[in-house]
Protein backbone atom coordinates (compact mmCIF):
# COMPACT_ATOMS: atom_id res chain seq x y z
CA UNK A 1 0.00 0.00 0.00
CA UNK A 2 1.19 3.05 -0.87
CA UNK A 3 1.82 6.03 1.31
CA UNK A 4 -0.74 9.35 0.46
CA UNK A 5 2.40 11.06 1.05
CA UNK A 6 4.58 9.51 -1.72
CA UNK A 7 1.38 9.90 -4.16
CA UNK A 8 0.63 13.81 -2.84
CA UNK A 9 4.19 14.22 -3.59
CA UNK A 10 4.63 12.36 -6.76
CA UNK A 11 1.74 14.53 -7.98
CA UNK A 12 2.81 17.56 -7.03
CA UNK A 13 6.12 17.29 -8.63
CA UNK A 14 4.43 16.55 -12.04
CA UNK A 15 2.77 19.61 -11.45
CA UNK A 16 5.18 21.84 -10.64
CA UNK A 17 7.01 19.76 -13.78
CA UNK A 18 4.03 20.83 -16.29
CA UNK A 19 6.12 23.51 -17.75
CA UNK A 20 8.95 21.89 -18.69
CA UNK A 21 7.20 18.92 -19.94
CA UNK A 22 5.11 21.30 -21.93
CA UNK A 23 8.63 22.71 -23.69
CA UNK A 24 9.34 19.21 -24.10
CA UNK A 25 6.37 18.22 -26.28
CA UNK A 26 7.60 20.48 -28.73
CA UNK A 27 10.62 18.79 -29.33
CA UNK A 28 9.34 16.48 -31.61
CA UNK A 29 6.82 18.47 -32.98
CA UNK A 30 7.10 20.67 -37.04
CA UNK A 31 9.26 21.22 -39.30
CA UNK A 32 12.75 22.68 -38.09
CA UNK A 33 14.87 21.22 -40.36
CA UNK A 34 15.73 24.79 -42.03
CA UNK A 35 16.29 26.19 -38.90
CA UNK A 36 18.78 23.50 -37.64
CA UNK A 37 20.59 23.30 -40.81
CA UNK A 38 20.99 26.83 -40.34
CA UNK A 39 22.29 26.60 -37.07
CA UNK A 40 24.64 23.56 -37.13
CA UNK A 41 26.24 25.13 -40.00
CA UNK A 42 26.74 28.45 -38.66
CA UNK A 43 26.68 29.06 -34.92
CA UNK A 44 26.03 25.48 -33.10
CA UNK A 45 29.60 24.09 -32.50
CA UNK A 46 30.24 27.47 -30.90
CA UNK A 47 27.49 27.41 -28.99
CA UNK A 48 28.40 23.84 -27.58
CA UNK A 49 31.79 25.05 -27.05
CA UNK A 50 31.28 27.85 -25.32
CA UNK A 51 28.61 26.50 -22.90
CA UNK A 52 31.59 23.33 -22.36
CA UNK A 53 34.12 26.18 -21.03
CA UNK A 54 31.58 28.38 -19.27
CA UNK A 55 30.39 25.51 -17.20
CA UNK A 56 34.19 24.01 -16.78
CA UNK A 57 35.35 27.34 -15.77
CA UNK A 58 32.26 28.66 -13.26
CA UNK A 59 32.33 25.14 -11.80
CA UNK A 60 35.86 25.10 -10.99
CA UNK A 61 35.99 28.70 -9.86
CA UNK A 62 33.19 28.22 -7.55
CA UNK A 63 34.18 25.25 -5.96
CA UNK A 64 36.95 26.53 -5.02
CA UNK A 65 35.99 30.13 -4.20
CA UNK A 66 33.15 28.61 -1.88
CA UNK A 67 34.85 25.65 -0.54
CA UNK A 68 37.87 28.01 0.63
CA UNK A 69 35.90 30.40 2.32
CA UNK A 70 33.42 28.30 3.64
CA UNK A 71 36.17 25.68 5.05
CA UNK A 72 37.83 28.92 6.88
CA UNK A 73 35.06 30.51 8.40
CA UNK A 74 33.66 27.28 9.63
CA UNK A 75 36.74 25.95 11.45
CA UNK A 76 39.29 28.77 11.88
CA UNK A 77 39.92 31.54 13.65
CA UNK A 78 41.51 34.76 11.98
CA UNK A 79 40.75 38.26 11.94
CA UNK A 80 37.75 39.56 10.81
CA UNK A 81 36.51 35.83 10.40
CA UNK A 82 32.80 36.80 12.20
CA UNK A 83 32.26 39.48 9.34
CA UNK A 84 33.27 37.49 6.99
CA UNK A 85 30.65 34.97 8.26
CA UNK A 86 27.56 37.34 6.73
CA UNK A 87 29.54 39.64 4.55
CA UNK A 88 30.35 36.51 2.63
CA UNK A 89 26.70 36.02 1.29
CA UNK A 90 25.98 39.27 0.07
CA UNK A 91 26.80 39.04 -3.47
CA UNK A 92 23.97 36.59 -3.48
CA UNK A 93 21.95 40.13 -3.98
CA UNK A 94 23.56 41.25 -7.30
CA UNK A 95 22.54 40.49 -10.13
CA UNK A 96 25.10 39.04 -12.82
CA UNK A 97 23.85 41.16 -15.21
CA UNK A 98 24.40 44.22 -13.08
CA UNK A 99 27.81 43.37 -12.15
CA UNK A 100 28.64 42.81 -15.67
CA UNK A 101 27.48 46.37 -16.79
CA UNK A 102 29.90 47.84 -14.43
CA UNK A 103 33.05 46.44 -14.50
CA UNK A 104 32.42 46.98 -18.55
CA UNK A 105 31.55 50.44 -17.22
CA UNK A 106 35.05 50.30 -15.25
CA UNK A 107 37.42 48.53 -17.56
CA UNK A 108 36.53 49.30 -21.17
CA UNK A 109 38.74 51.78 -23.06
CA UNK A 110 37.63 54.26 -21.99
CA UNK A 111 36.46 53.99 -18.60
CA UNK A 112 38.34 55.16 -15.27
CA UNK A 113 41.57 52.33 -14.99
CA UNK A 114 42.16 52.03 -18.30
CA UNK A 115 42.07 56.46 -18.77
CA UNK A 116 44.11 56.56 -15.93
CA UNK A 117 46.61 54.25 -17.21
CA UNK A 118 47.15 56.20 -20.06
CA UNK A 119 47.04 59.76 -18.16
CA UNK A 120 49.97 57.87 -15.64
CA UNK A 121 52.19 56.71 -18.26
CA UNK A 122 51.68 59.09 -21.18
CA UNK A 123 50.14 55.56 -23.32
CA UNK A 124 47.84 55.52 -26.20
CA UNK A 125 45.88 52.72 -28.05
CA UNK A 126 47.89 50.39 -29.36
CA UNK A 127 50.96 50.92 -26.61
CA UNK A 128 49.76 48.71 -24.20
CA UNK A 129 47.69 45.12 -23.49
CA UNK A 130 44.57 45.50 -21.45
CA UNK A 131 42.69 41.92 -20.62
CA UNK A 132 38.93 42.47 -22.64
CA UNK A 133 36.40 42.21 -20.38
CA UNK A 134 33.65 41.45 -22.60
CA UNK A 135 34.71 37.88 -23.21
CA UNK A 136 34.48 34.41 -22.39
CA UNK A 137 37.22 34.42 -19.69
CA UNK A 138 35.40 38.18 -18.40
CA UNK A 139 31.52 36.05 -17.98
CA UNK A 140 33.22 33.27 -16.18
CA UNK A 141 34.59 35.67 -14.09
CA UNK A 142 31.47 37.71 -13.71
CA UNK A 143 29.23 34.38 -12.29
CA UNK A 144 32.01 33.21 -9.88
CA UNK A 145 31.99 36.73 -8.22
CA UNK A 146 28.06 36.66 -7.76
CA UNK A 147 27.27 32.47 -7.09
CA UNK A 148 29.98 31.64 -5.36
CA UNK A 149 27.81 32.12 -2.27
CA UNK A 150 25.60 28.65 -3.59
CA UNK A 151 28.72 26.40 -2.78
CA UNK A 152 29.40 29.02 0.48
CA UNK A 153 26.27 28.60 2.17
CA UNK A 154 25.46 24.82 1.33
CA UNK A 155 29.58 24.36 2.12
CA UNK A 156 29.98 25.90 5.46
CA UNK A 157 26.08 24.61 6.81
CA UNK A 158 27.94 21.28 6.10
CA UNK A 159 30.88 21.96 7.85
CA UNK A 160 29.36 23.67 10.71
CA UNK A 161 26.62 20.39 11.25
CA UNK A 162 29.29 17.85 10.89
CA UNK A 163 31.68 19.68 13.73
CA UNK A 164 35.11 19.02 14.23
CA UNK A 165 34.63 15.90 15.53
CA UNK A 166 36.20 13.52 12.60
CA UNK A 167 38.92 16.53 11.49
CA UNK A 168 40.35 16.07 15.55
CA UNK A 169 40.48 12.49 15.00
CA UNK A 170 42.16 12.69 11.67
CA UNK A 171 44.52 14.71 13.07
CA UNK A 172 44.83 12.42 16.39
CA UNK A 173 45.50 9.79 13.58
CA UNK A 174 48.27 11.95 12.17
CA UNK A 175 47.29 13.35 9.09
CA UNK A 176 48.37 17.08 8.30
CA UNK A 177 45.39 19.93 8.51
CA UNK A 178 45.66 19.88 4.51
CA UNK A 179 45.77 16.41 4.76
CA UNK A 180 42.76 15.96 7.10
CA UNK A 181 40.79 18.66 4.86
CA UNK A 182 41.20 17.03 1.72
CA UNK A 183 40.90 13.02 2.87
CA UNK A 184 38.09 13.82 5.60
CA UNK A 185 36.08 16.75 5.83
CA UNK A 186 36.00 17.29 2.06
CA UNK A 187 34.59 13.55 0.95
CA UNK A 188 32.28 14.28 3.76
CA UNK A 189 30.90 17.81 2.54
CA UNK A 190 30.53 16.19 -1.00
CA UNK A 191 26.78 16.09 -0.99
CA UNK A 192 26.68 19.77 -0.52
CA UNK A 193 29.60 21.04 -2.45
CA UNK A 194 28.42 18.80 -5.46
CA UNK A 195 24.83 20.59 -4.68
CA UNK A 196 26.48 23.90 -4.78
CA UNK A 197 28.08 23.49 -8.04
CA UNK A 198 25.07 22.01 -10.07
CA UNK A 199 22.83 24.73 -8.85
CA UNK A 200 25.75 27.25 -10.02
CA UNK A 201 25.81 25.00 -13.22
CA UNK A 202 22.17 25.28 -13.81
CA UNK A 203 22.18 28.96 -13.57
CA UNK A 204 25.03 29.63 -15.51
CA UNK A 205 23.74 27.98 -18.56
CA UNK A 206 20.83 29.32 -18.11
CA UNK A 207 21.69 32.87 -18.14
CA UNK A 208 21.12 35.16 -20.81
CA UNK A 209 21.60 39.01 -19.64
CA UNK A 210 25.36 38.74 -18.45
CA UNK A 211 25.95 36.75 -21.97
CA UNK A 212 24.40 38.64 -24.56
CA UNK A 213 25.89 41.58 -23.55
CA UNK A 214 29.42 39.77 -23.04
CA UNK A 215 28.37 38.64 -26.63
CA UNK A 216 29.21 35.29 -25.79
CA UNK A 217 27.21 32.74 -27.81
CA UNK A 218 25.68 29.82 -25.92
CA UNK A 219 22.80 27.39 -25.85
CA UNK A 220 20.49 30.15 -24.39
CA UNK A 221 21.61 32.66 -26.97
CA UNK A 222 20.57 30.49 -29.57
CA UNK A 223 17.30 29.61 -27.18
CA UNK A 224 16.08 33.42 -27.54
CA UNK A 225 17.68 33.84 -31.57
CA UNK A 226 15.59 30.94 -32.28
CA UNK A 227 12.54 32.48 -30.63
CA UNK A 228 12.68 35.82 -30.95
CA UNK A 229 14.75 36.22 -34.44
CA UNK A 230 13.96 33.38 -36.44
CA UNK A 231 10.96 33.10 -34.94
CA UNK A 232 10.68 29.46 -34.39
CA UNK A 233 9.60 28.20 -31.21
CA UNK A 234 9.78 24.57 -31.90
CA UNK A 235 13.47 24.76 -32.50
CA UNK A 236 13.89 27.27 -29.72
CA UNK A 237 12.25 24.21 -27.64
CA UNK A 238 14.53 21.52 -29.26
CA UNK A 239 17.71 23.81 -28.19
CA UNK A 240 15.95 24.23 -24.49
CA UNK A 241 15.95 19.78 -24.57
CA UNK A 242 19.58 20.02 -25.36
CA UNK A 243 20.47 22.42 -22.73
CA UNK A 244 18.56 20.15 -20.99
CA UNK A 245 20.08 16.86 -21.66
CA UNK A 246 23.24 18.64 -20.94
CA UNK A 247 22.52 19.45 -17.84
CA UNK A 248 20.96 15.90 -16.64
CA UNK A 249 24.63 14.38 -17.68
CA UNK A 250 26.64 16.65 -15.40
CA UNK A 251 24.34 15.40 -12.92
CA UNK A 252 24.28 11.56 -13.63
CA UNK A 253 28.04 12.17 -13.90
CA UNK A 254 28.58 13.32 -10.42
CA UNK A 255 25.96 10.83 -9.14
CA UNK A 256 27.77 7.84 -10.53
CA UNK A 257 30.77 9.48 -9.05
CA UNK A 258 29.78 8.84 -5.59
CA UNK A 259 29.62 4.93 -6.58
CA UNK A 260 27.80 3.45 -3.05
CA UNK A 261 29.64 6.03 -0.69
CA UNK A 262 26.82 7.40 1.70
CA UNK A 263 27.53 10.43 3.89
CA UNK A 264 25.15 10.23 7.13
CA UNK A 265 26.14 12.16 9.77
CA UNK A 266 26.71 10.14 13.03
CA UNK A 267 27.74 12.91 15.34
CA UNK A 268 26.77 16.73 15.93
CA UNK A 269 29.52 17.60 18.54
CA UNK A 270 31.36 20.89 17.65
CA UNK A 271 35.04 21.25 18.48
CA UNK A 272 36.68 25.27 19.24
CA UNK A 273 37.75 26.38 15.98
CA UNK A 274 41.42 26.06 15.26
CA UNK A 275 43.21 29.81 15.15
CA UNK A 276 45.27 30.73 13.12
CA UNK A 277 48.27 33.06 13.72
CA UNK A 278 50.73 35.42 11.63
CA UNK A 279 51.29 35.32 7.55
CA UNK A 280 48.70 32.34 7.80
CA UNK A 281 45.51 34.16 9.82
CA UNK A 282 46.06 37.56 7.32
CA UNK A 283 46.31 34.98 4.53
CA UNK A 284 42.96 33.77 5.49
CA UNK A 285 41.68 37.02 5.56
CA UNK A 286 42.77 37.97 2.32
CA UNK A 287 41.57 34.48 0.97
CA UNK A 288 38.04 35.93 2.13
CA UNK A 289 38.43 39.46 1.27
CA UNK A 290 38.85 38.84 -2.16
CA UNK A 291 35.40 37.62 -3.48
CA UNK A 292 33.41 39.76 -1.45
CA UNK A 293 35.35 42.88 -2.37
CA UNK A 294 35.21 42.07 -6.76
CA UNK A 295 31.51 40.18 -5.99
CA UNK A 296 29.94 43.37 -4.16
CA UNK A 297 32.07 45.64 -2.31
CA UNK A 298 33.78 47.01 -5.14
CA UNK A 299 30.75 46.79 -7.51
CA UNK A 300 28.50 48.33 -4.73
CA UNK A 301 30.01 51.34 -4.29
CA UNK A 302 30.16 51.93 -7.81
CA UNK A 303 26.52 51.95 -7.88
CA UNK A 304 26.19 53.89 -4.56
CA UNK A 305 28.62 56.78 -5.80
CA UNK A 306 26.22 56.64 -9.72
CA UNK A 307 23.39 56.82 -7.43
CA UNK A 308 24.60 59.77 -5.65
CA UNK A 309 25.50 61.74 -8.53
CA UNK A 310 23.31 60.50 -11.27
CA UNK A 311 20.97 58.67 -9.67
CA UNK A 312 17.28 58.26 -10.53
CA UNK A 313 15.26 61.35 -9.93
CA UNK A 314 12.06 59.93 -9.67
CA UNK A 315 13.15 58.02 -6.17
CA UNK A 316 10.71 57.64 -3.33
CA UNK A 317 6.81 56.25 -3.75
CA UNK A 318 7.35 54.58 -7.04
CA UNK A 319 10.44 52.67 -5.39
CA UNK A 320 8.34 51.64 -2.52
CA UNK A 321 5.97 49.90 -4.67
CA UNK A 322 8.60 48.32 -6.43
CA UNK A 323 10.10 46.97 -3.44
CA UNK A 324 6.07 46.00 -2.19
CA UNK A 325 5.42 43.91 -5.39
CA UNK A 326 9.03 42.43 -5.10
CA UNK A 327 9.09 41.20 -1.68
CA UNK A 328 5.02 39.70 -2.21
CA UNK A 329 6.37 37.61 -4.79
CA UNK A 330 9.89 37.04 -3.47
CA UNK A 331 8.17 35.75 -0.30
CA UNK A 332 5.19 33.51 -1.38
CA UNK A 333 7.40 31.95 -3.61
CA UNK A 334 10.58 30.96 -0.95
CA UNK A 335 7.60 29.72 1.29
CA UNK A 336 5.58 27.21 -1.47
CA UNK A 337 9.28 26.50 -2.60
CA UNK A 338 10.34 25.26 1.00
CA UNK A 339 7.14 23.52 1.49
CA UNK A 340 7.20 21.93 -1.63
CA UNK A 341 10.83 20.85 -2.29
CA UNK A 342 10.09 19.05 1.95
CA UNK A 343 7.58 17.13 0.40
CA UNK A 344 9.14 16.02 -2.89
CA UNK A 345 12.61 14.88 -1.22
CA UNK A 346 10.64 13.18 1.56
CA UNK A 347 8.53 11.75 -0.53
CA UNK A 348 11.17 10.23 -2.35
CA UNK A 349 12.75 9.04 0.65
CA UNK A 350 9.62 7.35 1.57
CA UNK A 351 9.16 5.52 -1.94
CA UNK A 352 12.87 4.45 -1.89
CA UNK A 353 12.37 2.59 1.55
CA UNK A 354 9.18 0.99 0.01
CA UNK A 355 11.20 -1.12 -2.26
CA UNK A 356 9.06 -3.23 -4.87
CA UNK A 357 5.99 -1.47 -7.38
CA UNK A 358 6.52 2.73 -9.25
CA UNK A 359 6.45 4.19 -6.84
CA UNK A 360 10.25 4.79 -6.35
CA UNK A 361 10.97 5.12 -10.22
CA UNK A 362 8.10 7.64 -10.15
CA UNK A 363 8.94 9.99 -7.42
CA UNK A 364 12.77 9.79 -8.71
CA UNK A 365 11.30 10.70 -12.30
CA UNK A 366 9.31 13.48 -10.93
CA UNK A 367 12.24 15.30 -8.41
CA UNK A 368 14.58 15.16 -11.70
CA UNK A 369 11.87 16.59 -13.87
CA UNK A 370 11.68 19.48 -11.18
CA UNK A 371 15.13 20.00 -10.76
CA UNK A 372 15.92 20.89 -14.62
CA UNK A 373 13.59 23.56 -14.66
CA UNK A 374 16.27 25.42 -13.22
CA UNK A 375 18.23 25.13 -16.22
CA UNK A 376 15.67 26.42 -18.77
CA UNK A 377 15.84 30.02 -19.62
CA UNK A 378 13.20 32.02 -17.28
CA UNK A 379 11.13 33.14 -20.73
CA UNK A 380 11.14 29.89 -21.89
CA UNK A 381 9.54 28.30 -18.58
CA UNK A 382 7.34 31.29 -19.02
CA UNK A 383 5.64 29.95 -22.17
CA UNK A 384 5.68 26.97 -20.74
CA UNK A 385 3.59 28.14 -17.95
CA UNK A 386 1.32 30.16 -20.64
CA UNK A 387 0.61 27.16 -22.86
CA UNK A 388 -1.32 25.52 -19.90
CA UNK A 389 -2.50 27.63 -17.69
CA UNK A 390 -4.11 29.94 -20.30
CA UNK A 391 -6.24 27.31 -21.56
CA UNK A 392 -7.12 26.39 -18.09
CA UNK A 393 -7.73 30.37 -17.49
CA UNK A 394 -10.05 30.37 -20.35
CA UNK A 395 -11.94 27.53 -19.01
CA UNK A 396 -12.79 28.43 -15.75
CA UNK A 397 -13.87 31.82 -17.71
CA UNK A 398 -16.53 29.82 -19.57
CA UNK A 399 -17.78 27.76 -16.65
CA UNK A 400 -17.78 30.67 -13.99
CA UNK A 401 -20.12 32.70 -16.82
CA UNK A 402 -22.13 29.67 -17.18
CA UNK A 403 -22.57 29.57 -13.45
CA UNK A 404 -23.05 33.18 -12.41
CA UNK A 405 -23.78 35.13 -15.87
CA UNK A 406 -20.76 37.15 -15.80
CA UNK A 407 -17.26 36.95 -17.43
CA UNK A 408 -14.48 37.48 -14.53
CA UNK A 409 -11.89 37.62 -17.09
CA UNK A 410 -8.30 35.97 -16.68
CA UNK A 411 -8.26 34.77 -13.08
CA UNK A 412 -4.94 33.05 -13.30
CA UNK A 413 -2.53 34.98 -15.46
CA UNK A 414 -4.38 38.24 -14.70
CA UNK A 415 -2.71 37.96 -11.14
CA UNK A 416 0.22 37.02 -9.93
CA UNK A 417 -0.50 33.47 -9.41
CA UNK A 418 0.46 32.41 -12.48
CA UNK A 419 3.73 34.35 -11.88
CA UNK A 420 4.53 32.23 -8.88
CA UNK A 421 4.13 29.10 -11.02
CA UNK A 422 6.36 30.21 -13.17
CA UNK A 423 8.65 30.80 -9.92
CA UNK A 424 7.96 27.40 -8.53
CA UNK A 425 9.19 25.69 -11.74
CA UNK A 426 12.19 27.85 -12.50
CA UNK A 427 13.55 28.06 -8.98
CA UNK A 428 11.94 24.86 -7.05
CA UNK A 429 15.47 23.08 -7.68
CA UNK A 430 17.20 25.19 -5.39
CA UNK A 431 15.13 24.73 -2.33
CA UNK A 432 15.01 20.78 -3.69
CA UNK A 433 19.12 20.52 -3.94
CA UNK A 434 19.65 21.87 -0.62
CA UNK A 435 16.48 20.14 0.81
CA UNK A 436 17.95 16.47 -0.62
CA UNK A 437 21.22 17.62 0.83
CA UNK A 438 19.94 17.95 3.91
CA UNK A 439 18.27 14.59 4.18
CA UNK A 440 21.27 12.83 3.27
CA UNK A 441 22.53 13.19 6.62
CA UNK A 442 20.16 11.65 8.20
CA UNK A 443 20.67 8.39 8.94
CA UNK A 444 18.11 6.08 8.04
CA UNK A 445 18.62 4.20 11.83
CA UNK A 446 16.54 7.61 13.13
CA UNK A 447 13.55 6.98 10.91
CA UNK A 448 13.57 3.24 11.57
CA UNK A 449 13.46 4.55 15.55
CA UNK A 450 10.64 6.76 15.37
CA UNK A 451 8.64 4.05 13.60
CA UNK A 452 9.41 1.57 16.45
CA UNK A 453 8.28 4.04 18.93
CA UNK A 454 4.77 4.07 16.74
CA UNK A 455 5.52 7.13 14.76
CA UNK A 456 4.03 7.59 11.28
CA UNK A 457 5.47 8.83 8.13
CA UNK A 458 3.84 12.56 9.06
CA UNK A 459 5.11 12.18 12.40
CA UNK A 460 8.38 11.24 11.51
CA UNK A 461 8.77 14.28 9.29
CA UNK A 462 7.32 16.63 11.71
CA UNK A 463 9.49 15.79 15.13
CA UNK A 464 12.45 14.20 13.38
CA UNK A 465 13.33 15.48 9.71
CA UNK A 466 11.98 19.04 10.27
CA UNK A 467 13.95 20.13 13.85
CA UNK A 468 16.72 18.62 11.83
CA UNK A 469 16.41 20.26 8.47
CA UNK A 470 16.06 23.43 10.08
CA UNK A 471 19.29 25.05 8.80
CA UNK A 472 18.73 23.92 5.38
CA UNK A 473 15.06 24.49 5.08
CA UNK A 474 16.18 28.33 5.99
CA UNK A 475 19.11 28.37 3.14
CA UNK A 476 16.52 27.01 0.97
CA UNK A 477 14.12 30.21 0.99
CA UNK A 478 16.76 32.35 1.26
CA UNK A 479 18.66 30.98 -2.01
CA UNK A 480 15.10 31.14 -3.85
CA UNK A 481 13.78 34.46 -2.16
CA UNK A 482 16.80 36.75 -3.30
CA UNK A 483 16.83 34.50 -6.94
CA UNK A 484 13.63 35.82 -7.30
CA UNK A 485 14.10 39.43 -6.51
CA UNK A 486 16.77 38.63 -9.32
CA UNK A 487 14.41 37.04 -11.87
CA UNK A 488 14.54 38.94 -15.24
CA UNK A 489 12.80 37.19 -17.74
CA UNK A 490 9.91 35.29 -16.76
CA UNK A 491 8.79 38.43 -14.72
CA UNK A 492 9.27 40.48 -17.56
CA UNK A 493 6.52 37.92 -19.97
CA UNK A 494 4.22 36.68 -16.46
CA UNK A 495 3.66 40.13 -14.85
CA UNK A 496 0.38 41.00 -14.58
CA UNK A 497 -0.53 44.97 -16.47
CA UNK A 498 0.95 47.70 -14.61
CA UNK A 499 3.31 45.14 -12.23
CA UNK A 500 6.69 46.40 -11.83
CA UNK A 501 9.33 45.26 -10.05
CA UNK A 502 12.81 46.20 -8.61
CA UNK A 503 14.27 43.83 -10.76
CA UNK A 504 12.20 44.76 -14.18
CA UNK A 505 12.83 48.29 -13.26
CA UNK A 506 16.67 47.73 -13.18
CA UNK A 507 16.72 45.80 -16.36
CA UNK A 508 15.56 48.51 -18.57
CA UNK A 509 17.27 51.06 -17.57
CA UNK A 510 20.40 48.88 -17.56
CA UNK A 511 19.84 47.50 -21.00
CA UNK A 512 19.08 51.09 -21.91
CA UNK A 513 22.76 52.09 -21.20
CA UNK A 514 21.53 54.16 -18.13
CA UNK A 515 23.83 52.92 -15.29
CA UNK A 516 23.58 55.71 -13.44
CA UNK A 517 19.64 56.04 -12.94
CA UNK A 518 19.27 51.68 -13.01
CA UNK A 519 21.90 52.01 -9.98
CA UNK A 520 19.31 53.11 -7.62
CA UNK A 521 16.85 50.13 -8.78
CA UNK A 522 19.91 47.90 -7.95
CA UNK A 523 20.81 49.21 -4.64
CA UNK A 524 16.78 48.46 -3.50
CA UNK A 525 17.20 45.01 -4.57
CA UNK A 526 20.70 44.73 -2.44
CA UNK A 527 18.60 46.38 0.51
CA UNK A 528 15.72 44.13 0.59
CA UNK A 529 18.20 41.35 0.51
CA UNK A 530 19.91 42.29 3.43
CA UNK A 531 17.63 41.19 6.53
CA UNK A 532 17.46 37.50 5.09
CA UNK A 533 21.10 37.48 4.46
CA UNK A 534 21.51 38.78 8.17
CA UNK A 535 19.27 36.08 9.71
CA UNK A 536 20.73 33.23 7.27
CA UNK A 537 24.31 33.64 8.83
CA UNK A 538 22.70 34.46 12.68
CA UNK A 539 21.27 30.93 11.68
CA UNK A 540 23.98 28.81 10.41
CA UNK A 541 26.25 30.34 12.71
CA UNK A 542 24.59 28.62 15.68
CA UNK A 543 24.54 25.59 14.38
CA UNK A 544 22.10 24.23 16.21
CA UNK A 545 18.83 21.81 15.80
CA UNK A 546 16.16 20.65 18.06
CA UNK A 547 16.01 17.57 19.48
CA UNK A 548 13.60 15.16 17.80
CA UNK A 549 11.40 12.96 20.57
Amino acid sequence: MRSPLVVSSTLLGLLVALPVLSVGANLFAGDTGGTWGHLAATVLPEYIINSLLLSLGVGLGVAVVGVATAWLTAMTEFPGRRAFDWALLLPLAMPAYVLAYVYTDLLQFVGPVQTFLRESFGWRRGDYWFPEIRSLGGAILMFVCVLYPYVYLLARTAFLERGTGTFEAARSLGLSPWAAFRRVSLPLARPAVAAGVALVLMETLADYGTVAYFAVPTFTTGIYRAWFSLGDRVAAAQLAGALLAFVLLLLALERASRGRARFHETGRRRGERRPLSGWQAWAASGVCLLPLLFGFLLPGGLLFHLALGEGDSEFGLRYAVLAKNSLLVAGLSALLAVICALLLAYGLRLAQERRGGLGAPLARAANRIVGLGYAVPGSVIAVGVLIPVTRLDHWLAARWLDWFGANPGLILTGGIVALVYAYLARFLAIALHTVESGLARVTPSMDAAAKSLGCGPGEILRRVHMPLLRGSLFSAGLLVFVDVMKELPATLVMRPFNFDTLATQTYTLAADERLAEASTAALAIVAVGLLPVFLLARQISAGKSANAC
